[in-house]
């Protein structure tokens, strides 16, 4: 079976406050990584087309996450989801909402980036390496388990990317009453 993309469909709620939509470059596939990723030992890493459709599926609601200084992985703190993914020659792209409302001052962050600045790093469980002696270890079989949002810089690819879409400067918490998450709106009787 041959998956090049797939969603989750999620229900249109316009103006919903903690639903900014992103996109991204998660990563490149049958392109070894620029530099060896945690968890590689050392070692630089290639996820093969087949390893990558094979596990298209698992992307799905999968989190995003988010560190202060964005120069690594937190997968205890889910920024956001991923709704969409697609494979685009050798990018594996991705689409989702980030959480707006939750992190403001992330999405301040993000918004003041210098432009270009940030990119995407996957995170894997049920790995199979094909030759564990390898230069570039050749990952035939995964699970996604999640994505981060962090520097180019710190990204084992180089050539990932990310970028919020839609309003900007409205997902603070004004004209809410914050401990209960509630937005009040002023409506004409």
């Amino acid at each position: 079976m041959r998956l090049d993309a797939l969603a989750m469909e999620m229900p249109t709620v316009d103006g919903h406050p903690n639903r900014l939509p992103f996109e991204g470059v998660l990563t490149l596939v049958d392109v070894a990584s620029d530099k060896a990723p945690s968890g590689a030992r050392g070692h630089r890493v290639l996820l093969t087309r087949a390893a990558a459709e094979a596990a298209l599926a698992s992307l799905m609601g999968m989190g995003i996450g988010c560190r202060t200084g964005w120069d690594g992985h937190d997968a205890q703190r889910k920024c956001g989801i991923i709704t969409a993914a697609e494979m685009q020659g050798e990018k594996l792209l991705v689409q989702g909402h980030f959480y707006a409302r939750d992190f403001p001052e992330m999405e301040r962050e993000i918004r003041t980036s210098k432009p270009g600045s940030l990119g995407m790093s996957y995170e894997l469980a049920d790995v199979h390496v094909a030759d564990m002696k390898a230069e570039v270890w050749k990952l035939t079989k995964a699970t996604f388990t999640g994505a981060a949002v962090l520097l180019r810089e710190k990204a084992a690819y180089r050539n990932t990317s990310f970028k919020l879409h839609g309003r900007t400067g409205s997902s603070g918490r004004r004209g809410s009453v914050a401990a209960a998450g509630i937005s009040l709106a002023r409506t004409k009787a």
